[in-house]
């Protein structure tokens, strides 16, 4: 198996390498008091350029950063300079938080030389390597997508696993809101878990730092989450990004590469018609 991460020290000695490509896919919630573009302005890994999960995204939806068409996902990334054969690491500046989402975007349009800077900009940083505030021109390339929709799943999919309990869902949300004793920050979104669910909160994936986890932790907290890394899963979360932290987690230890719910509880919840178990 080929760990999907890289390392501050890796990322160092390849800032040159003509065929890689590094994306700041940082991502806050209103409630950090964050603005990803102006710190991406102020202080960047250097030949990075800026993912927006909210620009590269269905804008057809009221759903938030819900995957965009192939072409308009094509178009996104040849304005950022990536091609098909082009590695692309992508960090942010919290850790391994917001990246894995753009890493399984990338994924779910068929592009495999996709990586995690393991740390993020954190990581970087305290490693003393450089930052900048200048941005590379980027020249459009020509990118190619290649839709895997066995990566993505949709809500009738998620009726029938919830139905079912197959595959198994694992929800990345906080014990709180998969119990529906705490509220959900979305307004008009209920709180409460999809039936045959299980809970693993995606900060008992992480470091204190926000790096992931070894792989003996990460396995441990799988199965003490009741999971069984021997079949297939399906993450989800609030809005479909934490649940790319339990994909990435699933995919370093070799397990099946899990698919993720891109509605999430942004849809389950929001919806009047979907069963939601509570306690």
């Amino acid at each position: 198996m080929t760990s999907a991460l890289v390392s501050p020290a890796w990322l160092l000695d390849h800032l040159a390498d003509p065929d890689l490509r590094i994306l700041d896919g940082s991502w806050y919630l209103p409630s950090a008091q964050r603005d990803p573009r102006a710190e991406f302005a102020a202080a960047h890994i250097p030949g990075a350029r800026y993912f927006d999960i909210d620009e590269v995204a269905d804008r057809s939806t009221a759903l938030p950063h819900m995957l965009p068409t192939p072409n308009a996902f094509a178009g996104h990334a040849a304005a950022l300079g990536v091609s098909n054969h082009h590695h692309v690491v992508v960090y942010d500046g919290a850790g391994v938080i917001t990246s894995p989402r753009v890493w399984w975007t990338f994924r779910g349009f068929g592009h495999v030389r996709v990586s995690v800077l393991q740390g993020g900009l954190p990581a970087w940083r305290a490693a003393g390597h450089p930052l900048t505030d200048e941005v590379p021109t980027s020249v459009p390339m020509r990118y190619q997508p290649r839709l895997r929709p066995e990566l993505v799943r949709s809500l009738a999919q998620m009726r029938a696993s919830a139905a079912l309990g197959t595959p198994q869902v694992v929800d990345a949300r906080s014990a709180g809101r998969f119990r529906g004793t705490a509220p959900e920050p979305r307004p008009g979104v209920r709180s409460g878990r999809m039936p045959n669910s299980l809970n693993l909160p995606y900060e008992d994936l992480l470091t204190p730092q926000g790096a992931l986890r070894e792989p003996d932790e990460l396995r441990a907290a799988f199965l003490a989450a009741g999971v069984d890394l021997a079949a297939p899963a399906v993450t989800t979360c609030g809005s479909g990004v934490t649940a790319a932290i339990l994909a990435l987690a699933l995919f370093e230890l070799g397990a099946p590469e899990a698919s993720l719910y891109d509605g999430s509880w942004a849809e389950w919840g929001g919806r009047d018609d979907t069963e939601i178990l509570t306690g």
